[in-house]
């Protein structure tokens, strides 16, 4: 079957926010608060991610952004049951552009389940740390569908050898494997003395440095990024791809699982 983490969490009511920001000693902290879809990146909580992003860019009193998130998933992916395919694909090339732009660093901590989509949020942020809890799957492949979009950020930071394995197969694999990799920079117990040396550092310097280091992602995500949301919704619109999600819902193997 499947891999796919669950988490019982009732649904919020409508006005209860998705994305929750605080500020800590020059750090906007924005907090993934969806557990009942395991923080799926629906079209609502990409919004509010966003605008949260655009707020903390605009913060003359912000050094950095910390995102984090409640539950036991980071993120799941695409919210299937809320969105459909749909525009999913481009709006998330669009934040991962937001997030690749943003003349800050962004931060991902990560203490739970990493999946499909939100594999590529975690890989377009400057700096990720994970805890003992983590654990990471590209699961498209497993759906008949492709981590199109997601590739993008994830062959620009991490090994591409050992990349192509775990997009090919669909492994879950852990944090030791997520930092040799390079899709995380380090383990959870290095985020203090990381968000020290942010503070310490200049806002001009860090938004210059920034600029020469995301810039092979935002080179990449030009180049690719519309063609790939393109390939991503035919994938969701073939008949594989359809048994594939329909299986993943109904908690059961595909039909080609063998």
């Amino acid at each position: 079957m499947t891999d796919t983490p669950t988490d019982p969490s009732p649904r919020p009511p409508t006005d209860t926010p998705l994305v929750r920001r605080r500020t800590d000693r020059a750090v906007a902290v924005l907090t993934l608060d969806s557990p009942h879809n395991r923080n799926a990146l629906s079209a609502a909580l990409i919004a509010e991610l966003s605008a949260g992003l655009a707020a903390a860019g605009a913060d003359p009193a912000v050094r950095a952004v910390l995102l984090t998130h409640t539950g036991g998933t980071f993120c799941s992916g695409a919210d299937l049951k809320a969105d459909g395919p749909g525009g999913g694909p481009q709006l998330l090339v669009e934040l991962m552009r937001q997030v690749a732009g943003l003349p800050k660093p962004v931060l991902a901590r990560v203490d739970g389940h990493v999946r499909a989509g939100g594999l590529g949020l975690l890989a377009a942020c400057d700096i990720a740390v994970a805890g003992p809890a983590a654990s990471f799957a590209f699961t498209e492949v497993r759906l008949g569908l492709a981590a199109s979009v997601a590739s993008i950020p994830v062959l620009a930071r991490a090994d591409r050898r050992a990349a192509a394995r775990y997009l090919l197969t669909g492994e879950r694999f852990d944090t030791a494997e997520a930092v040799r990799i390079g899709l995380v920079t380090a383990g959870e117990e290095a985020l203090e003395g990381i968000l020290a040396g942010l503070r310490a550092a200049s806002p001009q310097g860090l938004a210059a440095t920034k600029e020469l280091t995301a810039l092979p992602l935002l080179q990449a995500l030009a180049a690719d990024g519309d063609r790939l949301a393109r390939r991503s919704r035919e994938l969701f619109g073939s008949a594989e791809a359809a048994e594939g999600v329909r299986a993943a819902l109904e908690r059961r193997d595909p039909p080609w699982a063998c």
